[in-house]
């Protein structure tokens, strides 16, 4: 291609035309519905802090903070790219000198769009990760009144996918919720290191104007500075920080909606999912397919596939490269986040809508071999045995009952004949097990084996804490809710923070404007 024709189709000046439909016309469109208006919120902090500094005359923080006021952002949001400028930064700063002129400019004192980049990025991050935490919120009390209806539903609790243990349904819904709160400390740890204020770090250097970082800080209802000012404009860790959090809890939830879906199934039949969330089949009348659940499980891959992206653009990026973390990588973090925060909110109405078939759980408890560990525990703690010795003793019994079920261990594991095979289990298998690998036979009586296999025998003497006993799980659960309460609390106040500050600029300038 010639260079005259390279010309024709491209321009002979800034932008080219692809440059600018690949790159700036989409950053600016972007910038128009998420960076406008934490650009105004700066370019009104800027002015106060001019003013108290005395770094602008009377009259000029009076006219600069009339033409903010006079600023149509409405207009500015739905205005398209034209290429006149190159990005939103310069077609607000030619909005705004058109009603005050050269004074326009003065804003831009001791500025550079790296530090003011940066806060916007940081302002609008800290929004959707707030966002993201009120959702967290949400789910986490609806999982916790779950669990307080269910501190009675036993169930099988599973290792290897294979029917371990009893437990209570609450037991397994507290372990959620406790990793669902580490979740939650992890994306405040990401939130603390986002809401530091990058403002007055300039292009890298700081200014050589006496500007008041703290105050501009204080102004946007930042916790505080980032003060290396090579490192406010180019240290990204605090968006990769909110991303690693986003893709942890996306994974560790979609485990558990994974779940649930087992759980959905007719085979398992533990729970049903209320109608409004699930749809039938065009073709089949008796479907009931749980799709709100489907949904969140491939929006929760999708998540972590936007936070991966999010880490894999930083990736080998040099520290002083700061166009990879802002335009083309942002949007990557605010996707997984709003992601995120619209599962915790669907997870939350479908968990509250759950029926649990506690019937159906517990004929499966009773009718598996999952209470032989308290059944060997028993016979330690009657007998004084060593635990490997009970231990052996009871898994040749089991060997035998299953045998005499019809079914191998491994197949007596469905738990769903209606006689049990633990009701195989007899004093005279384990006294003759006991004879022969002690030499005598067990004191235990009939009725004391009968009682270590029940369930919820089992579940009551495991008092200790984390364990599925009611007391403890009543107990683990309102701490669970005593830190919830504080958690919402936090974010209360955090979010109260920013939006007084920004709302306390704007009202000082618009005094200005009068």
């Amino acid at each position: 291609m010639t260079n005259e024709e390279q010309v024709e189709l491209e321009g002979d000046r800034f932008p080219g035309r692809t440059y600018a439909e690949v790159v700036l016309a989409p950053a600016y469109v972007q910038a128009q519905a998420e960076l406008l208006e934490p650009m105004m919120a700066i370019n009104r902090a800027q002015l106060v802090m001019l003013h108290e500094q005395r770094l602008i005359t009377e009259a000029d923080a009076r006219c600069i903070a009339r033409g903010l006021m006079l600023l149509d952002t409405q207009s500015l949001r739905k205005e398209p790219y034209t290429g006149q400028f190159e990005d939103l930064f310069f077609h607000v700063e030619h909005a705004l000198s058109e009603f005050v002129g050269d004074a326009a400019y003065h804003l831009h004192i001791g500025r550079s769009r790296n530090d003011m980049g940066i806060a916007m990025y940081r302002m609008v991050l800290r929004e959707k990760v707030t966002s993201t935490l009120r959702a967290a919120l949400f789910v986490q009390r609806r999982l916790i009144d779950f669990a307080k209806q269910h501190t009675d539903t036993i169930m099988l609790g599973y290792t290897h996918t294979q029917q371990a243990q009893p437990t209570t349904m609450a037991h397994y819904v507290a372990a959620v919720i406790d990793s669902l709160e580490r979740d939650i400390v992890r994306l405040r740890a990401a939130f603390a290191n986002c809401n530091r204020s990058s403002m007055g770090a300039a292009a890298l250097t700081t200014s050589g104007f006496a500007l008041n970082r703290e105050r501009m800080a204080e102004l946007l209802g930042f916790d505080g500075i980032i003060e290396n000012a090579y490192d406010a404009v180019s240290g990204a860790d605090y968006v990769g920080e909110v991303a690693t959090a986003v893709q942890l809890a996306a994974l560790n939830l979609g485990r558990f909606v994974q779940e649930l879906l087992l759980w959905c199934t007719q085979e398992f039949a533990a729970i049903r999912v209320a109608d409004p969330y699930v749809q039938v089949s065009s073709i089949m009348p008796q479907k009931r397919n749980p799709v709100s659940i489907e949904h969140m499980r491939s929006l929760l891959s999708r998540c972590a596939g936007n936070a991966q992206t999010v880490l894999t653009m930083l990736h080998n990026t040099p520290f002083g490269d700061i166009v990879d973390t802002e335009d083309d990588m942002q949007p990557y973090a605010w996707k997984c986040l709003s992601t995120l925060e619209q599962v915790y909110r669907l997870l939350g109405w479908v968990v509250s809508s759950l029926t649990v078939n506690r019937e159906k759980l517990l004929a499966r408890a009773e009718s598996s071999f999952a209470t032989v560990t308290e059944l060997a525990d028993t016979i330690v703690r009657k007998e004084g045995l060593s635990f490997r010795t009970a231990h052996t003793i009871v898994s040749r019994v089991v060997q035998q009952a299953a045998r005499s079920d019809g079914h191998a261990p491994q197949g007596a594991n469905s738990g769903e004949h209606v006689d049990g095979q633990v009701q195989h289990i007899t004093i005279r298998l384990l006294n003759e097990a006991a004879q022969d690998l002690i030499g005598r036979p067990l004191a235990l009586s009939e009725a004391e084996v009968i009682e270590a296999l029940q369930p919820a025998r089992f579940i009551a003497v495991r008092a200790l804490i984390g364990g599925p006993n009611k007391d403890e799980m009543t107990r683990a659960l309102a701490e669970q809710t005593t830190r919830l309460a504080n958690s919402e609390r936090w974010l209360n106040e955090t979010q109260n923070q920013f939006v007084q500050a920004l709302e306390a600029g704007r009202q000082l300038v618009g005094k200005w404007a009068e």
